[in-house]
Formats: C-alpha cells, sequence, structure tokens
C-alpha cells in the first residue's frame, strides 16, 4: 500500500497539528497503522498506533494525554491530532501500515511506510 503523510509544519510550543496519512491502491482497513518520528541524530521512535477497526489505541509515554490517533476507513485516512505541542517534539513524522490486528510499536513490524512530513516546534 502506498502512504502519504502530510500535514506537518511549523508551529509555536503549545500550539496543534494535525497530520493525515492518505493511502492509495489498497484499502487500508486491514491494516493497523502507526505514526513514528525521527529526530535530527536519533533513531525512529514510536509515536502511536491504532487496530484495524480503530478500537484499540497506543501511545509512547512521551505523547500520552497529548496526541490522538485516529482512522477513517472510508476515507482510506489515518490522522494523529498533536496538542499541546513541545519543542522535543521536532521531527519527521512518518505514517507506517502493518497487517497486525492490533498495531504494534515495534517499526520492523510495519511493511509500508510513507515519504515523512517535518513538524518543527519553536519555543
Amino acid at each position: 500500500v502506498q502512504l502519504q503523510a502530510s500535514g506537518g509544519g511549523l508551529v509555536q510550543a503549545g500550539g496543534s497539528l494535525r497530520l493525515s496519512c492518505a493511502a492509495s491502491e489498497r484499502s487500508l482497513s486491514s491494516f493497523s497503522m502507526g505514526w513514528f518520528r525521527q529526530a535530527p541524530g536519533k533513531e525512529r521512535e514510536f509515536v502511536a498506533t491504532i487496530s484495524w477497526s480503530g478500537g484499540s489505541t497506543q501511545y509512547a509515554d512521551s505523547v500520552k494525554g497529548r496526541f490522538t490517533i485516529s482512522r477513517d476507513n472510508p476515507k482510506n485516512t489515518v490522522y494523529v491530532q498533536m496538542n499541546s505541542l513541545k519543542p522535543e517534539d521536532t521531527a519527521v513524522y512518518y505514517c507506517a501500515a502493518s497487517p497486525k490486528y492490533l498495531g504494534s510499536v515495534n517499526a520492523y513490524e510495519y511493511d509500508d511506510w510513507g515519504q515523512g512530513t517535518q513538524v518543527t516546534v519553536s519555543s
């Protein structure tokens, strides 16, 4: 499945952004979806994941309570709403698709990746 992430940008600390991940070629309804991020000089890290149906979600401790992952299967799109952004949230954000029903915190369990969208949070 081809994934296209969008919605990144420059925002002040405390602000909000909503990232979108749109799929083409195949329906996303049979994939769990994840968001990961990679800051300069750091390894890619897990942010959030959502199950096939959207009934199960999981978050990294660093974003819990501030980020919300959701999906709209008829629109073949997954979102992450990011509130109360901090400078340490600055990174390139990637969406990814996994055949696992419940999703995963492990990047190696995702088969398809979007190209990434830059999020920059200024202090």
